[in-house]
């Protein structure tokens, strides 16, 4: 996944899919320990998708604060 289609998500739809990947991720690595993972670049992807989907998650919530009127 790139980021171009991740900036097309709202900030829900990136949550959801920010936690979906970090269950995934829990359970490689639970794969990867037990030796039935049967390949570890698996673990590589998955962390860096992860790390695209905070990245374009957090540059939407800053932008969305941005934009908020100030409560005075």
């Amino acid at each position: 996944m790139n980021a171009t289609e991740l900036k097309e998500l709202s900030i829900e739809e990136l949550s959801r899919k920010a936690a979906e990947m970090r269950e995934n991720l829990f359970n490689l690595k639970i794969r990867h320990k037990a030796g039935s993972l049967s390949s570890s670049a698996d673990l590589g992807k998955t962390k860096r998708d992860l790390a695209r989907v905070n990245t374009v998650l957090t540059q939407k919530q800053i932008a969305a604060k941005a934009t908020a009127p100030a409560k005075a």
